[in-house]
């Protein structure tokens, strides 16, 4: 069983890093394996619905995106980090969660979902939200913790400090690890065909 762990800061030791280490020496100690995988402080570029992943089975683009898309099938479950940005996600993990997701969605299902948020001082639910949303239109399960899944500081010293916010990171592990055992080899449910309605109609 390995997890990916998608770090969406800039900053690749920062304060995003430092808690979702603290999430992977957790699944490490239920012999889980883990790859942190940093997106870079290069921009991401956005998806301009051209499709042509429904053809190849991958972006057009030749980038940190592409790469996970291609490799997707070595995970389990997937947790995306994220700082805080005007009670947001980086632009970067924006630009490549609409990416990979928007191409991958059936092979996402059934596959465990997590996002942890890292801030010096507000809107972690808010950007903790979003990040969610990803999941809940795939069929992922979520993973929870004891709270909500976020660290307060302004350094790495700073999270380190957080004894709650860090306590919070080793539960969500442990809840991973507990899921990801208890579901390995078991299929996801079979799904309907999907409909996709637009709620426009000719009469009313």
């Amino acid at each position: 069983m390995k997890a990916l762990l998608i770090n969406g800061s800039p900053h690749p030791d920062g304060c995003t890093a430092t808690a979702l280490n603290e999430v992977a020496e957790t699944l490490h100690r239920h012999e889980i394996e883990t790859e942190i995988f940093y997106l870079g402080n290069k921009p991401i570029a956005g998806c301009i619905a051209c499709e042509k992943c429904f053809v190849t089975g991958h972006c057009f683009r030749d980038d940190a995106v592409k790469d996970i898309q291609q490799r997707l099938s070595e995970f389990d479950a997937i947790i995306l980090g994220s700082p805080v940005y005007y009670s947001q996600p980086t632009g970067q993990i924006t630009s490549f969660c609409q990416r990979l997701f928007y191409c991958k969605e059936n092979e996402m299902a059934g596959k465990l979902g997590a996002s942890v948020v890292s801030c010096r001082r507000g809107g972690a639910s808010a950007t903790f939200e979003q990040l969610n949303q990803y999941f809940t239109i795939c069929n992922m399960p979520v993973v929870s913790s004891q709270y909500w899944n976020s660290v307060h500081g302004f350094t790495p010293d700073d999270v380190r400090k957080d004894k709650e916010g860090l306590q919070t990171m080793r539960s969500l592990g442990e809840n991973m690890a507990w899921m990801l055992k208890a579901l390995k080899g078991k299929p996801h449910p079979e799904y309907e065909p999907r409909e996709r309605t637009h709620f426009i109609q000719e009469k009313y």
